[in-house]
C-alpha cells in the first residue's frame, strides 16, 4: 500500500472508531451524546474542584490565569503546581509584566518545576502577546497555536476555559475518560486521533447551553478525580452505565499503551568550589538544549560512557589558586530526566574569600541560592555537598554519613 492509501486507511480506521464508539448507545446520533454532556455537566456543577486558577461558577475566567495554569500543569501535578502558580502569579501579575521581566528572573521563579524550557517559551510568548495582541491573549484556538510554546493541547484548553470557545483539549485525565468508557484497544498514542474526535462528538451536546469551558474542565476533572489510573471510582461516575471498561470489568486495563523504552544511564561529574563566605561557583546553561538558560554548578557532559578516572580534566580553575584540593564525595547524586536517568559524582574544594571566578562563571552568595534560577538536579549536588544557606546541620550530617576522598 502506498503512503497515500496507508494514510487514507488510518484516517478512515479512526473516523469509525470514533463514530462507533460515540453513537454506541442507541442510534440518535447527537442526541445520545447531548444526553452525556448534559450528565457530566450536571455532576460537575455539584463536584467541581475548587483551583487556584479557575474561576468560580458565575464569574468570567481570566485568559492570562488559564494559560499560565495549562503551562505549569503540562507534566506537572495539580498538587504540586499550585504553591508555584500562587508565587508566580504575585511576581507577574500580568502579561504585561511577565514580557517586562528578565528572563533569568522568570527562570528563578520557576526553578523547581522543571521542564524548563516552558518558562523559555511562557516568557517568549507573554512578548509576543504584547506586541501582537496589545497584550490580550488571542480567543481563536488557531491564533492561540501560532503563539511560542502553546500547542494544539494548550490551544483548546485556553480558547474553551478561558473565552468558551466551542473546543475540546483532550489531556491523558481525558484520554484515560474515553478510552475506557468506549473501551478503545488501540494503544496510545496511535489512538489519540480516534479520541479526539470522540470528544468533539461529545462537546456536540454542549450547543445548547454553549459551556465549553465548563465541559473541558468537567472532563479534566472526572479524569483526574474519579477515572483515576489506579482504582477507579466507578460508581460515582456520571457515566458509568454506559462505561464499556466498567461493564467488561476492566477499566484499570484502559487507556491502552505501548511498552516504555527507558534511557540508557548516564553519568558525569559536577564540581562545587566553595569560598570561605559560603559564596558557590555558579555558570548559566546555553539557552537552547536541557535546563537551558538555568543555573548550574561546572561540570563535565554527560555520557553512557563517561570516564570518571578523567573527571578533574572538567574541573574549574582559578588563576589565582592555580592548585585546589579537589575531593570526591562518596555516592552519587541521582536524578532522572524524561529520555534518561543521570548519576552524577561530586567533587567539592574550598577557596579563599579573595579568589576570582575563571570566564563565564560567577560566585553566587550563599543567601542568594535560594532565589536562584537552580533547577533541582543543581539544588541536589548542593545540598549533596552541603552548600545550601542554612543547610549547617545538613552538611554536618553529610560528612559523618559518608567520607570524603581525594
Amino acid at each position: 500500500m502506498n503512503m497515500v492509501g496507508r494514510t487514507s486507511a488510518v484516517s478512515t480506521r479512526n473516523a469509525s472508531l470514533a463514530k462507533t464508539a460515540t453513537e454506541r448507545r442507541d442510534d440518535s446520533g447527537p442526541a445520545a451524546a447531548d444526553l452525556q454532556a448534559s450528565d457530566l455537566l450536571a455532576w460537575y456543577d455539584r463536584h467541581r474542584r475548587v483551583l487556584p486558577w479557575r474561576a468560580l461558577r458565575g464569574e468570567h475566567a481570566d485568559p492570562y490565569r488559564v494559560w499560565l495554569s495549562e503551562i505549569m500543569l503540562q507534566q506537572t501535578t495539580v498538587a504540586t503546581v499550585g504553591p508555584y502558580f500562587e508565587r508566580f502569579l504575585a511576581r507577574f501579575p500580568t502579561v504585561q509584566a511577565l514580557a517586562g521581566a528578565r528572563l533569568g528572573d522568570v527562570l528563578a521563579a520557576w526553578a523547581g518545576l522543571g521542564y524548563y524550557s516552558r518558562a523559555r517559551n511562557l516568557h517568549a510568548c507573554a512578548k509576543a502577546t504584547v506586541e501582537k495582541h496589545g497584550g490580550q491573549l488571542p480567543r481563536r484556538e488557531a491564533e492561540l497555536a501560532r503563539l511560542p510554546g502553546i500547542g494544539p493541547y494548550t490551544a483548546a484548553a485556553i480558547a474553551a476555559i478561558a473565552f468558551d470557545e466551542k473546543a475540546v483539549p483532550v489531556d491523558g485525565n481525558v484520554e484515560r475518560v474515553l478510552a475506557r468508557l468506549h473501551r478503545i484497544e488501540e494503544t496510545l498514542p496511535g489512538a489519540k486521533p480516534a479520541l479526539r474526535q470522540i470528544a468533539r462528538r461529545l462537546a456536540e451536546g454542549v450547543v445548547a447551553t454553549s459551556r465549553f469551558g465548563d465541559f473541558a474542565q468537567a472532563l479534566m476533572d472526572l479524569g483526574a478525580t474519579i477515572c483515576r489510573p489506579r482504582q477507579p471510582r466507578c460508581m460515582l461516575c456520571p457515566w458509568h452505565e454506559a462505561c464499556l471498561a466498567r461493564q467488561h470489568g476492566d477499566p484499570e486495563s484502559f487507556p491502552r499503551k505501548s511498552a516504555r523504552r527507558e534511557g540508557k544511564l548516564r553519568r558525569g561529574a559536577a564540581f562545587v568550589l566553595l569560598r570561605r563566605d559560603g559564596a558557590v561557583l555558579v555558570r548559566d546553561r546555553k539557552e537552547a538544549g536541557l535546563l537551558g538558560g538555568m543555573t548550574e554548578v561546572p561540570g563535565s557532559d554527560w555520557s553512557a560512557d563517561f570516564d570518571e578516572g578523567a573527571a578533574l580534566s572538567f574541573a574549574p580553575r582559578l588563576s589565582s589558586e592555580p592548585c585546589l584540593a579537589w575531593r570526591r564525595l562518596e555516592g552519587h547524586v541521582r536524578h532522572v530526566f524524561t529520555h534518561f536517568p543521570l548519576e552524577l559524582s561530586v567533587f567539592v574544594a574550598n577557596a579563599s574569600d579573595m579568589a576570582g571566578p575563571p570566564r563565564g562563571c560567577r560566585f553566587l552568595p550563599r543567601d542568594e541560592i535560594a532565589s536562584a534560577a537552580i533547577p533541582t538536579l543543581m539544588r541536589k549536588v548542593l545540598a549533596f555537598a552541603g552548600a545550601l544557606a542554612g543547610d549547617d546541620g545538613a552538611k554536618s550530617s553529610i560528612r559523618q554519613r559518608r567520607r570524603a576522598r581525594a
